[in-house]
């Protein structure tokens, strides 16, 4: 089964990084936070570069630039999983490797084997009523018709935070749902992915390094 969405401006700094080791697994920390970094997405080469997978495409790019260890796939909690300590921060990156609609199953299994509260989950994902240019956070909220995000709220609540990538356009307005969130991105879009990559990195850095997710929009178009 395949999901499908139906409904500080101005570019970050990126942070440097700091000493990070992908040593310790996360159970045995003690003083370390948690944070686990959800990107959305369907598994398979068919599905690489579509807009519904640019949560993949967001979480492969904060890996490459944090230094993540590969990935590895953990079969019983049914995601890729990547983690490193960066500062006071266990850092856990998740790619679901069901299909999106059955994301939730991996995200909580995960939460249930590392004993990791709820609050501490940030999932990025496409939004279809978000125009392309924009990324908008939050924490709580509904679904808004999008499956993969429906079913994490189904299995673990309403109550993790939210990074949510606009890719609506006038185009959408042409096409069919399904068939605009699994195509790929147009001519124009693909020349600023590099901004959008770079602006959500920048996000998500600030979350490992410390700082609380506002609920707050940010542009990527320059």
């Amino acid at each position: 089964m395949i999901g499908i969405t139906y409904t500080l401006e101005g570019m970050g700094l990126f942070q440097p990084k700091p000493t990070a080791t992908s040593s310790a697994p996360l159970y045995t920390l003690g003083l370390h936070q948690n944070i686990v970094l959800v990107g959305l997405g369907n598994p398979g080469k068919e599905y690489d570069g579509t807009r519904h997978n640019i949560g993949f495409s967001v979480i492969d790019d904060l890996c490459q630039r944090l230094s993540f260890p590969a990935w590895t796939k953990k079969k019983d909690l049914k995601s890729l999983h990547s983690s490193l300590t960066a500062a006071d921060t266990r850092v856990l990156a998740l790619k679901p490797t069901t299909y999106m609609n059955l994301s939730g199953e991996a995200v909580q299994a995960t939460l249930q084997f590392y004993k990791i509260p709820v609050d501490r989950v940030v999932v990025i994902y496409d939004e279809l009523d978000i125009p392309y240019g924009q990324i908008r956070m939050r924490i709580g909220g509904s679904a808004a018709g999008h499956n993969g995000v429906q079913s994490i709220i189904d299995h673990i609540g309403e109550g993790f935070g939210r990074v949510r990538i606009g890719i609506g356009s006038d185009l959408a307005k042409k096409a069919e749902g399904k068939d605009f969130v699994l195509g790929r991105f147009s001519p124009k879009e693909q020349e600023l992915l590099p901004n959008l990559l770079r602006e959500t990195s920048s996000i998500l850095s600030e979350l490992v390094y410390g700082q609380p997710l506002a609920a707050e929009t940010r542009s990527f178009l320059i």
